[in-house]
């Protein structure tokens, strides 16, 4: 889908002809579409090309375009959370971006493309509002995953046994992994985010807006330590929850072992009346079943009281 927007009156409005277009946002671009880009001077990479992980082939100049390579994460078009590259061609007349999945930013920031520290008045300006809306999207990412393992963190940490349970550990084992899971990919685009400004702030087209740049690098950097604090976060969670479900075990087998115990006592005294010798004297005698049950039932006794005064219970 090809997509043209012209500035006006600080908004992003769609439909411009892509010759007059101050930004082009290409979303799984058919041939159709690549052709039209190619037509207006634009190079338009492929998905493989964009999945290159080395820095040369995700940040390089081409004549007058600028090739800027980020990964973020979004949707597909079936619904399914991925992390996938967004390149940005940044050229004298227009910001062109190609991406293959739906990163929420690019939904967001045409409304308020004005309302940006950058504005929208040129591509590069373009450039930036989208970079300050993606490291939005970004922190936002964060206090998400924060608010998720202060939830893990009340159900670990509970002072109500109930609020333990293998089962309640179990979903909050999972739910770790998948914070920890999206903690890193918003350090994966953090990164990705931080070379691509770095590499707009040595570009002609980023004369006059160095301290916008500069400013969007400090939030980077900013995030990229509250990050490294979340997976710190996730780390512990894990180890403390993988604790409390080796606990939780242990007690089980504990129970079982105690039981186990509290039966030897009375089934080897049943396996000796259970004897076939000829000459058992007790066999004999009226008593002998009550007095079998009474030793039965005092060895059992004596054996939970035993475990009872060693604390064992």
């Amino acid at each position: 889908m090809l997509v043209a927007y012209r500035a006006e009156n600080g908004r992003m409005l769609p439909g411009a002809d892509p010759a007059q277009a101050i930004w082009i946002d290409l979303a799984s671009p058919d041939a159709a579409e690549t052709a039209t880009v190619a037509a207006l001077g634009v190079e338009v990479p492929s998905l493989a090309d964009m999945e290159e992980i080395e820095v040369s082939n995700r940040l390089y100049h081409e004549d007058d375009a600028h090739y800027m390579t980020v990964v973020m994460s979004g949707q597909t078009p079936a619904g399914a959370r991925i992390s996938g590259p967004v390149t940005f061609i940044l050229r004298p007349e227009r910001l062109v971006t190609v991406r293959h999945h739906a990163p929420r930013p690019f939904e967001t920031y045409a409304p308020r493309a004005g309302k940006s520290g950058a504005g929208c008045g040129s591509p590069a300006a373009v450039f930036l509002g989208l970079i300050e809306e993606i490291i939005g999207r970004q922190a936002d990412h964060l206090e998400e995953a924060g608010r998720a393992l202060d939830t893990v963190s009340s159900t670990i940490y509970a002072a109500d046994p109930a609020r333990r349970g293998q089962d309640r550990l179990q979903i909050s084992l999972q739910r770790i992994g998948r914070e920890g899971e999206m903690l890193s990919r918003v350090r994966l685009s953090l990164l990705t985010l931080t070379r691509a400004v770095v590499f707009f702030q040595h570009l002609p087209a980023a004369r006059g807006m160095a301290d916008l740049a500069a400013g969007l690098l400090q939030d980077l950097q900013a995030l990229e330590v509250h990050a490294d604090y979340l997976g710190s976060r996730v780390a512990l969670a894990s180890d403390t929850t993988l604790g409390m479900i080796d606990l939780a075990q242990n007690d089980t087998v504990r129970i079982v072992s105690v039981l186990s115990a509290l039966f030897l006592p009375p089934t080897l005294i049943a396996s000796i009346y259970g004897m076939n010798f000829a000459h058992m004297p007790e066999l004999a005698q009226s008593w002998g079943y009550p007095a079998a049950l009474v030793v039965m039932v005092a060895s059992a006794v004596i054996t939970w009281a035993y475990f009872k005064w060693r604390r064992w219970l």
